[in-house]
């Protein structure tokens, strides 16, 4: 058990790190190429995401969930010829996926930008980082494979190590490669922009090599249990590949969600723009929605799914079990999990936007980029929520309604977003979003709740509760930023901005936390005492 959850936490830890670094780098990178870069960077990879969560997203725990199996009955040959067969497939669809997107980049372009004369950004610049990135595509799906092979023999290590190595290489890559082009050989912003796209290439090459070192350590021993091996499944390849996208499908499905909803905007928003006259904000609001504010806005996501869906496996054993009380139980605080860290986490951040905005990215044009932030920022809670009744739905054997709620959402999304766009400016692709992802939990939680006749009785009292103490915390806030203001022109410089958004944070979050540490929200939630929180506060 201990190396169980030494893995876990191990693996979890490196997602956290890698999700961190992402963020991190993002400020540097905003410095060497601006709004312009960052909107290019975001052309390139939001169909390159798309790609990668089909043909990766899951793949590692389906394959870790197929090799463990087969392990656990004595039949690791089984295993080693999923992996075989596994790495050749996906060899092939990364091959496949690479061509398409490497040849469909001009035709993608064309859908992006409406005329290449005109504007900042022109067809040939989008391909081109469209192009660049595309490579990546023929390393990582078959990498993904051994990642999860590892994992089925309760080996967490080469997956975090070369998680992490990944990005580390990737990021390094970037901010070389970027400030080489820029500064020192006096090159485009478009040069800059297709280097770092470049970038996700180099760091699947060195995850990689890592993963190969560890293959090289590992092989006598995964040789040797083939070996003494007595009992063996004679299964074809197709069942094979049937049980493993089984196991993998749910999973694909959340991880496309958010760059779906992203696609859409990366066809329609510069064509609506320039509709309603105003595609000289296109570049700046493209990027604060799409790229430098969707970094701020997805790290409470994480955190709160990342800790919800620890609860899942124990949900699908009781529900398979049979015990209503406790599935009951067990539901609800997957719910409120997300609802206590992310409703503070994204209130703060509306009420922090300038701030945020301002501190990490610069205060040019800080009244559009950090009020478009303001409003991007609660539409984290519902992205957080499709996540974790998505991964609910598996745990109560409803996962094929996911296809539909996830589809409901992309058509409101695609119905909707332009007219949104005329009529609100950049804020209606953030509405869209939030309307279209909104759908998508509406649809999830009536079906969570006619499957099991599940109640929502308990947590909409605690989600009262919890926007209750954010209120208390939107209070201190704006009394700190009235005082502050007395003494430091936040609004102006940069530096003062860092101030605030620090103090603000140390004190609503502290405001927020004493509220619901004193009132026990927290342990109830939680299912524990708070140990950190029992040495700052005493109730």
């Amino acid at each position: 058990m201990s190396n169980i959850v030494r893995g876990t936490l191990l693996l979890t830890g490196a997602t956290f790190l890698s999700k961190f670094l992402g963020m991190i780098y993002v400020i540097p990178f905003n410095e060497l190429v601006g709004e312009t870069g960052g909107t290019l960077f975001s052309f390139a990879y939001t169909p390159y995401s798309i790609l990668i969560s089909l043909s990766t997203v899951g793949v590692p725990l389906a394959v870790s969930k197929f090799v463990s199996k087969y392990n656990a009955l004595g039949d690791y040959k089984t295993g080693m010829r999923m992996f075989k067969a596994g790495i050749t497939f996906m060899a092939v669809t990364g091959l496949l996926a690479f061509l398409g997107l490497f040849i469909g980049a001009e035709r993608l372009a064309e859908f992006t930008i409406t005329d290449e004369d005109t504007g900042n950004i022109a067809v040939d610049d989008v391909t081109l980082v469209i192009r660049m990135v595309s490579f990546a595509l023929l390393i990582i799906p078959s990498m993904s494979i051994v990642r999860g092979f590892f994992q089925g023999y309760q080996s967490m290590g080469p997956t975090a190590v070369s998680q992490v190595v990944e990005q580390i290489v990737r990021i390094g890559f970037i901010l070389i490669a970027a400030f080489t082009v820029v500064n020192l050989l006096d090159g485009t912003i478009v040069t800059a922009v297709s280097f770092a796209t470049f970038a996700a290439f180099i760091g699947a090459l060195a995850s990689c090599a890592v993963l190969i070192v560890y293959w090289r350590k590992r092989k006598a021993y995964i040789q040797s249990n083939i070996e003494r091996q007595r009992t063996s499944h004679d299964i074809p390849t197709k069942a094979l590949f049937a049980e493993l996208f089984r196991y993998a499908g749910p999973f694909i499905l959340v991880g496309v969600a958010i760059p779906l909803y992203q696609l859409v905007d990366q066809f329609t928003i510069e064509r609506a723009m320039t509709a309603i006259d105003q595609k000289d904000l296109f570049d700046m609001a493209y990027s604060a929605i799409i790229y430098y504010g969707h970094k701020l806005v997805i790290i409470p996501v994480t955190i709160a799914t990342g800790m919800s869906l620890a609860i899942i496996p124990a949900i699908t054993q009781t529900f398979t079990q049979g015990d209503r009380p406790l599935l009951n139980q067990q539901i609800n605080q997957a719910l409120q999990i997300v609802l206590v860290l992310v409703i503070p986490a994204v209130v703060g951040l509306s009420t922090l936007s300038h701030e945020a905005y301002g501190a990490l990215f610069g205060m040019k044009e800080i009244d559009y980029t950090g009020t478009l932030l303001a409003w991007y920022a609660p539409v984290a809670l519902m992205l957080a929520l499709f996540t974790v009744t998505s991964a609910i739905l598996q745990g109560i054997n409803q996962q094929q309604f996911a296809v539909i709620s996830l589809s409901g959402g992309v058509l409101i999304k695609v119905l909707f977003n332009i007219q949104l766009i005329h009529i609100f400016g950049a804020k209606g692709a953030i509405f869209g979003t939030g309307l279209a992802a909104g759908t998508a939990v509406a649809l999830n939680l009536w079906r969570i709740k006619s499957a099991i006749q599940f109640s929502y009785r308990q947590t909409f009292k605690r989600f009262l509760l919890i926007c209750i103490f954010s209120v208390f915390m939107v209070i201190t806030i704006a009394i700190s930023k009235a005082l502050i203001g007395l003494f430091l022109d936040y609004e102006a410089t940069r530096g003062a901005a860092v101030i605030m958004l620090i103090v603000g944070v140390v004190i609503g979050g502290g405001v927020y936390l004493w509220f619901s540490y004193q009132s026990t929200l927290l342990e109830r939630i939680l299912g524990d005492r708070v140990r950190v929180l029992d040495r700052l506060f005493h109730r």
